[in-house]
């Protein structure tokens, strides 16, 4: 008898236990699911609040049936919220490539002012219809002999006189007026001059100037040595060109004297140059091009360029009414950033040969002078 009831007695605690630990193990499964759960957007079960954004894009949308309005809204709202997901980074070349859209970040890039290179310069319109070439030299000769801004002559006090013999005011001549920085900082002995030519020029400016205290750096490339201090300026053996030597030629990269202008300026840590003084017998129309592009203009204060005009210049080409185009628009870009001619001269010892041929009376080369009336050192 007393063995039928302890029996019994174990097989209801037993009950009760195992009831209790399916009780515990439904609950601790329940809790797992619902911690685990996807949202209901991934479900394809939309909660209230995107329900109404769904149906607001299926009225978009415009579809006849109700159901796919519904699927067509939240095919873009899936889109919209991947596209959100897979933006490419910033400053991609795919991104800018095929001109995705890139959210705002939180912070400022780190140069917000820093200028970007260009690969080409704008081309100016045709002086004509016709696309002759009288036409456009004559606007391009017209151009170069109408000073924008007017520069007062120096004081017979002024410690600095115009290079060169030629003319009342020399064939080179800088801007002294007291609008501009170039006076004061000669003034301070807070000058930097940059001269670039070939053999044996006239270097009255350079000398006037270095003895009126302002740093003088000629370039040179027939010099013997890499360095001379000659008469309180720095001659170096180099030329500026459009170009830097190959990097990968170990001989271009040992013995080459050319490079471009912003790079001697890195190399020689110089951020500005109050006068860049330019010589370069048919170079300059390149070297001019590879200034406006790379924005080293920014960087000078006033602009001294001799330009040849008998022949289209290294490395330009196309036919001579393209040509004067090309040289006015280099011109123009000038003018764009912030330069303004104010001083030109025509020597009259230059044979009248303009693209081989004699156009308009014009020689062959003509001194310019520009002056930045932005630049603020």
């Amino acid at each position: 008898m007393w063995r039928d009831r302890l029996t019994r007695g174990l097989a209801l605690r037993l009950c009760l236990l195992l009831t209790a630990l399916c009780v515990c193990l439904h609950v601790y499964l329940e809790l797992g699911e619902r911690r685990g759960a996807p949202s209901p957007l991934t479900l394809g079960r939309p909660t209230q609040t995107s329900q109404v954004l769904l149906d607001s894009e299926a009225r978009k949308l415009g579809a006849a049936d109700p159901m796919e309005r519904r699927v067509g809204a939240e095919d873009r709202a899936v889109k919209r919220r991947v596209s959100y997901v897979r933006t490419p980074k910033k400053d991609s070349v795919i991104g800018k490539t095929v001109g995705w859209e890139e959210p705002s970040t939180c912070c400022p890039p780190l140069r917000p002012n820093r200028k970007s290179a260009r690969w080409h310069i704008e081309l100016e319109p045709w002086a004509s219809d016709s696309h002759s070439l009288e036409e456009e030299a004559r606007r391009f000769l017209s151009y170069i002999t109408t000073p924008q801004v007017f520069c007062a002559p120096p004081s017979p006090e002024s410690p600095v006189v115009q290079g060169g013999q030629e003319g009342p005011e020399g064939r080179w001549a800088v801007c002294l007026d007291s609008r501009y920085s170039l006076a004061q900082r000669i003034h301070i002995q807070h000058c930097r001059v940059y001269s670039l030519g070939l053999g044996m020029e006239d270097k009255t400016l350079e000398r006037s100037l270095a003895r009126a205290g302002c740093e003088v750096h000629c370039f040179d490339p027939s010099l013997r040595q890499a360095h001379l201090q000659e008469s309180d300026m720095w001659l170096h053996r180099l030329s500026v060109d459009w170009r830097d030597p190959n990097p990968a030629i170990h001989a271009q990269r040992q013995h080459s004297n050319t490079k471009k202008l912003a790079t001697i300026l890195n190399d020689f840590g110089h951020r500005q140059v109050d006068v860049l003084k330019a010589d370069m017998e048919s170079a300059e129309w390149k070297i001019l091009e590879n200034l406006v592009l790379e924005g080293v203009l920014s960087s000078v204060g006033q602009l001294l360029l001799e330009i040849h005009l008998h022949w289209a210049g290294f490395e330009v080409g196309g036919d001579d009414p393209s040509v004067v185009r090309y040289w006015f628009s280099l011109l123009k870009e000038l003018e764009r950033a912030h330069f303004r001619l104010f001083h030109y001269h025509s020597d009259p010892a230059k044979p009248r040969l303009f693209l081989h041929r004699n156009v308009l009376n014009a020689t062959s080369a003509y001194t310019l002078g520009w002056v930045n009336t932005q630049w603020r050192p």
